[in-house]
């Protein structure tokens, strides 16, 4: 069915390149009273615009659209977004509201005041040439002929105007005056509730230069310095398109999801956009920080390591230690693909999870992170195949749990794996084999300490997660949840380290 423009003087209709349609806004009354409220200035606000005497508010045809030539970014805004220019149409309305001027009235009034001029100079002139004879009666006589030939000249159809520019001036002055305040008082009035509106809305300016507990709280960073560091990053590799958010917007909402876990419908409300921006908001930041952060995340050099290794460790095994590794599991949705439950399904943990192997430096530093596996690999499987065994160099020790059987492979390194001791069929471990297990498992829960701060820290991967975040990103080989997990890692490295 073909489409037609309802604006004056418009004649966008279906079929034209890139032209859209839009109803006009529906009275909701079912959600609630400032909703409804809301609803109904936006759709008086349509009507008035239009300015067509068959569209009222209460009668509007299904077939009347209003086309995107009529909008400043083609399309209406959100309709939360009420102080948004495209709230309403606002383009090409074929009217106006500048009434004509009158064109004859000025006209008269402006000869009126060249003859004024001209007789006082003339009377002026009279004054001067009869000055010496006359004296002061020829000027008396000079200014009542030119209060005579103002009263001849004037035009008799003005009088009421002269009257009412004679009669009106004080009350005019009072009401200008008024008038004035009023507009003083409402634009005093519009910057509080926009500084208050800014406070709501979580916008640039949100955080406090000495508020660092307020940024800790929304971010899970340390200082707002921090924030503002990676804001700069951000914005640096953006793309500069218009969007309903800001790049600091963007950037406290990212964080706030990650850090609280706040659902996407609450976020659209604080923000004041809808779910769908939010969601290509969060998908697009974290894509973003993925490529920023992920080199934070570096396996460090053997110098670095023995200078900052920790007493404790080089005690127990000098200066060899290289990395503590462990596994950490994140609940997912149950998939539909059978093959996909089956190989996602974790017997530890009962339930459908993706699997990610995790290193630390003795200093508590996170230096590796493999993708997401299914929640049936095992962490010998993961350790083999992630690329974990091309960082390690001869003479490094790697501390790790029973579940990593992989000294045969480490060995060929010249590397080596301690790991607790098993009883294999005793009763009970010999002194040397409880006193190296004591040792190990002394140094090696930093690493489980490490997983708990960041899931803590970073309640996104406490919950459980979407299909959608396991899917392949496109022309890419990771999922959005590998880079959820990195950008929290990497977040966690900016922070205070759990080892003292």
């Amino acid at each position: 069915m073909a489409r037609w423009c309802c604006i004056k003087g418009c004649s966008s209709k279906t079929g034209h390149f890139g032209i859209k349609f839009f109803r006009f806004p529906v009275y909701r009354k079912d959600r609630g009273q400032q909703m409804e409220d809301l609803s109904r200035r936006r759709r008086l606000a349509w009507v008035a615009a239009v300015r067509r005497k068959e569209i009222t508010f209460n009668q509007i045809s299904a077939n009347m659209r209003v086309c995107s030539l009529h909008f400043h970014k083609g399309q209406p805004a959100y309709e939360m977004m009420e102080s948004d220019a495209d709230w309403a149409p606002s383009l090409r309305l074929g009217h106006t509201d500048v009434k004509p001027t009158d064109a004859a009235r000025y006209a008269r009034r402006r000869k009126r005041d060249q003859q004024r001029n001209s007789t006082s100079q003339e009377a002026e002139l009279v004054a001067q040439q009869d000055e010496d004879v006359c004296g002061h009666h020829v000027l008396e006589e000079a200014d009542l002929f030119a209060e005579v030939q103002l009263e001849c000249v004037s035009d008799p159809t003005d009088e009421s105007e002269q009257i009412a520019e004679q009669g009106t001036v004080i009350p005019e002055c009072e009401a200008c005056a008024l008038k004035s305040a009023e507009i003083n008082r409402l634009r005093e009035e519009n910057g509080e509730l926009r500084q208050q509106v800014n406070r709501v809305k979580f916008s640039d300016g949100f955080f406090s230069e000495d508020d660092n507990d307020k940024v800790r709280h929304y971010t899970g960073l340390p200082n707002l310095q921090t924030f503002m560091q990676i804001l700069s990053l951000l914005v640096s590799v953006t793309n500069p398109k218009k969007t309903l958010l800001t790049p600091y917007q963007m950037l406290l909402l990212t964080c706030m999801r990650l850090r609280l876990d706040v659902p996407v419908y609450l976020l659209a409300d604080l923000f004041f956009v809808s779910p769908s921006t939010v969601y290509r908001a969060f998908s697009d930041t974290v894509s973003q920080l993925y490529t920023i952060l992920q080199p934070s995340i570096v396996w460090p050099d053997r110098d670095t390591l023995r200078k900052v290794m920790p007493h404790e460790f080089v005690h127990s095994f000098g200066n060899k230690v290289a990395v503590i590794i462990d596994c950490f599991e994140i609940f997912t949705e149950r998939p539909s693909n059978v093959k996909a439950r089956a190989q996602m399904f974790s017997s530890y943990k009962h339930n459908h999870t993706m699997k990610y192997l995790i290193g630390i430096t003795p200093r508590g530093a996170i230096c590796f992170l493999s993708k997401g596996w299914g929640g049936r690999t095992s962490d010998k499987h993961i350790t083999l195949n992630s690329g974990f065994l091309d960082k390690l160099l001869p003479g490094d020790i790697v501390l790790a749990d029973r579940g990593f059987d992989i000294q045969e492979h480490v060995g060929m390194l010249c590397a080596e794996v301690k790991l607790p001791a098993f009883t294999k069929g005793m009763c009970q471990l010999d002194a040397k084999n409880v006193e190296e297990t004591r040792k190990i498992a002394h140094l090696r829960i930093h690493v489980e300490r490490v997983i708990g701060n960041v899931c803590q820290k970073y309640k996104i991967l406490s919950g459980t997660m979407p299909i959608s975040l396991i899917l392949p990103c496109e022309c890419e080989d990771v999922t959005l949840l590998d880079k959820v997990v990195t950008v929290c890692c990497a977040f966690t490295n900016l922070c205070p380290t759990v080892i003292k």
